[in-house]
């Protein structure tokens, strides 16, 4: 009893740690495959001026702003202008490296403030609202300047298309949820 009980113990060991070892063999990486592209479907072109609100990362222009967004085809390039519909600051296309549409979750100014009041019902803090981003990974070959900058957008719809349509007009592939630029 006790040696079946032995042998038994021991295939099961042996076993287990067969599947152990042929989990940890290497993976092969598959490329990028164009079926993942036809399950998704592709967003709406982007409208030619978007509301947006610059975040910051652009050398120079440190202070967010509300304004525009507008994709410059003429002159190859993203344009952000201010509500007085001043040209602020642009990125050229070709200096964009790659782009991706974030989304956050916050908590209001107003349910921040409500939380601190005292309640007995509903949890007031618990609000939270999401905020899309479009970010952009630049480098400017021409100014030799490189960074990372965000514009905060409207909803989700506005984001893909906006982003689908600057991926594609900056020349970008894409990875994921993110579009990249591809070494030559």
């Amino acid at each position: 009893m006790f040696r079946e009980l032995l042998l038994l113990t021991a295939i099961f060991l042996l076993t287990a740690f067969t599947f152990a070892a042929l989990a940890q063999r290497p993976r092969t990486l598959t490329q990028d495959s164009g079926e993942a592209a036809t399950n998704t479907p592709t967003p709406s072109p982007a409208p030619s001026t978007v509301k947006a609100k610059y975040e910051g990362g652009v050398f120079g222009y440190n202070h967010k702003m509300e304004g525009t967004i507008t994709l410059d085809d003429t002159n190859q390039r993203l344009v952000f202008r201010n509500d007085k519909q001043k040209e602020i600051l642009f990125v050229p296309y070709n200096a964009i490296t790659g782009a991706y549409g974030d989304t956050h979750s916050v908590r209001p100014a107003a349910a921040t403030a409500a939380s601190n009041v005292p309640y007995i019902g509903l949890p007031l803090g618990l609000i939270k609202t999401k905020v899309r981003y479009l970010t952009l990974q630049y480098n400017d070959p021409d100014s030799k300047v490189s960074g990372v900058t965000s514009f905060k957008l409207e909803n989700k719809d506005i984001l893909d298309s906006v982003l689908a349509t600057l991926a594609g007009k900056a020349g970008l592939t894409k990875r994921g949820e993110v579009f990249v630029r591809k070494k030559p």
